[in-house]
């Protein structure tokens, strides 16, 4: 009988889910304005619910973590917050069944806003619900609030701040790993988003012979500490080796290095 409750709890989310469907595009906004200048882009919002719903847009921010997670946050709540600086029109949105609208999302800069920023844009539905639709919330004690997220970035065309370091290789090859495995930390002290691109060069002490790994790529934040994970394949033989990990996030930039020797029994 208990399993039964919780089967019909289930059904009932996904009904009201599916009754709530919408679209956002695009997910990813980047403003490029220069301080004191007003930049615009537009959002579409798609209703594919059969029934009508209204649409709101809220703000809020997000920090990230060694491992590249978003922790959201408030919004102000963040000293790289721009959610103060961003204007959504309309504000409320209604829309009927398989109805597409745009909104404009206005940047506006202070003519202090130097450095790079970034937020999000909650964008929130709501239905016309029936008694009976109402009933079923309350009875299961379950509301849902269906939101997309869309995030969003902002940094001036002037600046050009972009640097990058790359720290600290290490193995942390466990028992359960198939390969050798090494943890590197790329950390951006610049004031630019940056595409970090990693690569594992393997140098033989004894025959000087270099082999070249596929890149591991990942975005990195101005003040973010990034932890790229890394592997090499389970079949070199054996030897001393020096392992190079290279870091390259373009812009003209010169590539950044660290490294430390290995034995492969």
């Amino acid at each position: 009988m208990k399993n039964l409750i919780y089967i019909t709890l289930f059904l009932v989310n996904i009904h009201i889910i599916n009754a709530q469907d919408f679209e956002v595009a695009p997910v990813v906004m980047n403003f490029e304005a220069n301080p004191g200048q007003i930049q615009k882009k537009q959002l579409t919002i798609r209703n594919h619910a059969n029934i009508k719903q209204a649409f709101t847009f809220n703000f809020g921010d997000y920090e990230i973590d060694e491992t590249g997670k978003k922790v959201r946050k408030a919004a102000g709540s963040s000293k790289r917050s721009c959610a103060s600086w961003i204007t959504v029109t309309p504000n409320l949105l209604e829309l009927n069944p398989n109805e597409e609208r745009t909104v404009t999302v206005l940047m506006t800069v202070p003519k202090d806003g130097f450095s790079t920023k970034w937020g999000m844009i909650y964008v929130q539905a709501s239905s016309e619900q029936t008694g009976n639709e109402v009933d079923k919330q309350l009875a299961t004690g379950i509301k849902v609030t269906p939101r997309i997220a869309v995030l969003i970035s902002q940094s001036p065309k002037t600046n050009n701040n972009y640097k990058g370091k790359i720290y600290n290789l290490k193995e942390v090859t466990t028992q359960k790993d198939s390969v050798k495995t090494f943890n590197v930390v790329v950390e951006n002290i610049g004031d630019k988003i940056f595409e970090g691109s990693v690569q594992l060069i393997l140098g033989d002490m004894r025959t000087a012979k270099e082999t070249k790994y596929k890149p591991k790529k990942n975005r990195v934040f101005p003040g973010e500490k990034r932890t790229f994970e890394l592997t090499l394949p389970n079949d070199i033989p054996p030897g001393k080796y020096v392992l190079a990990a290279i870091l390259n996030y373009g812009h003209k930039k010169p590539l950044e290095g660290t490294q430390l020797l290995v034995e492969i029994k």
